[in-house]
């Protein structure tokens, strides 16, 4: 029976719905479905999504094991990527070790794995969601079959683990770093997208099985290898993405206790540390991409508080005694939203108008937690997304 199931609608930097990290429930998503003709935009980005669904039905997927660079460990089934902010160095000879340069992306990453892992979630995220709204087995077909071909195929799948996610050329011998753990943030949408599928004639409870199997192997991972236990440690948005994902994966994998511990330790352990009184997060704007990096983490709350939200616990309101919470979080961000970027004291090297649009979505998913006139107002005011965004759809209103 589904109860309540969270959708993850997005990650800024490989989202599906292109500007915000959305998070409705599967009530809300029936609801839109029931009264589609009641919402224009929604209609229109339904769509648009059946016909990307359409392209897929005729395309096969590049598995992990398909590469000509393949990780230190000479297994072609562990996933393989690079820091994106790292570049060879030219005083050095073959440019390495690398050097950082924060917020430019080297398009060295496209020869590894991390496209492939994306434009498999956000496929099967896709179909998963043309299957819903279209109910059309061949969908939920599709998407089974990347599926396979990604987790479950012995040929194919990818080890479940991040040994090797975002090393850097010249450093630790090709081993990964702590930060390829967000590389798999996109899984959480998958999963839930999975959840779906699970009601189709396509997906064979061995499929889910296997899914979950997977799944749970992966959180062992994260909890337990050295790489992960970094992870976890980080003291930004990837300690807060970090705990977004093994709570998502313990819900789906049926761990509720591994995500009740991660629920009940989030304010204190995350929240409070990364929020200022002001609402400032310190962390992220000292970033050259400060608004991005601020809405990025601002996502990573708001999915935390929707996953709590469906386990009765009410992380939105969740407040320090010296006034440090979510909803400062956005009040602190919100006197941005519609101001050119010479108005915004911190580093923004690119995208601002991008961003603005993000901020608009996330003043929309806050008033999903609590209604907020204000927020609709500023988001009627400024959203210009065009009505093909997938967020007009899941976040419909």
């Amino acid at each position: 029976m589904f109860k309540k199931i969270i959708f993850t609608a997005g990650l800024a930097a490989c989202c599906l719905a292109g500007f915000a990290q959305g998070t409705v429930s599967l009530e809300r998503l029936a609801k839109v479905k029931a009264n589609m003709n009641k919402f224009e935009n929604a209609s229109s980005a339904c769509r648009v999504l059946i016909k990307d669904a359409e392209k897929l039905m005729s395309e096969d997927l590049v598995p992990v094991t398909e590469k000509t660079i393949i990780a230190a460990s000479g297994d072609k089934h562990d996933y393989v990527s690079m820091g994106p902010y790292w570049w060879p160095d030219p005083s050095k000879p073959g440019g390495l070790p690398y050097i950082r340069k924060d917020g430019q992306r080297n398009p060295e990453l496209n020869d590894l794995d991390k496209n492939k892992l994306d434009k498999m979630a956000k496929s099967v995220i896709k179909l998963g969601y043309a299957y819903f709204f279209s109910g059309d087995e061949k969908y939920a077909e599709k998407a089974v079959e990347y599926l396979n071909v990604w987790f479950l195929d012995k040929k194919t799948k990818m080890n479940p683990n991040m040994e090797y996610g975002q090393m850097v050329p010249g450093y630790n011998d090709g081993k990964g770093r702590a930060e390829g753990v967000l590389d798999t943030y996109i899984f959480v949408e998958m999963t839930d997208c999975i959840t779906l599928l699970s009601k189709s004639k396509a997906m064979k409870p061995k499929d889910l099985e296997g899914m979950k199997t997977w799944f749970s192997q992966y959180l062992d991972w994260m909890l337990n290898s050295d790489i992960g236990k970094d992870e976890c440690n980080a003291s930004n948005n990837h300690g807060m993405a970090f705990d977004m994902q093994a709570t998502a994966y313990a819900l789906f994998t049926g761990r509720q206790d591994v995500a009740d511990k991660f629920i009940k330790e989030f304010p204190e352990k995350r929240l409070f540390k990364q929020i200022e009184p002001d609402g400032s997060q310190p962390l992220e704007l000292a970033r050259t991409i400060a608004f991005h990096y601020t809405l990025f983490n601002l996502g990573h709350m708001l999915d935390m508080a929707s996953l709590a939200q469906s386990t009765g616990v009410d992380l939105f309101s969740a407040a320090s005694s010296d006034g440090r919470s979510i909803t400062k979080a956005i009040e602190f961000i919100k006197p941005y939203l519609g101001k050119p970027q010479s108005a915004f004291p911190y580093q923004q090297i690119k995208e601002w108008d991008l961003n603005q649009e993000r901020c608009c979505w996330m003043l929309r998913r806050a008033t999903f937690f609590q209604p907020n006139r204000e927020y609709d107002d500023l988001f009627d005011e400024y959203c210009r997304t065009k009505n093909i965004d997938m967020n007009w759809l899941l976040l419909a209103k």
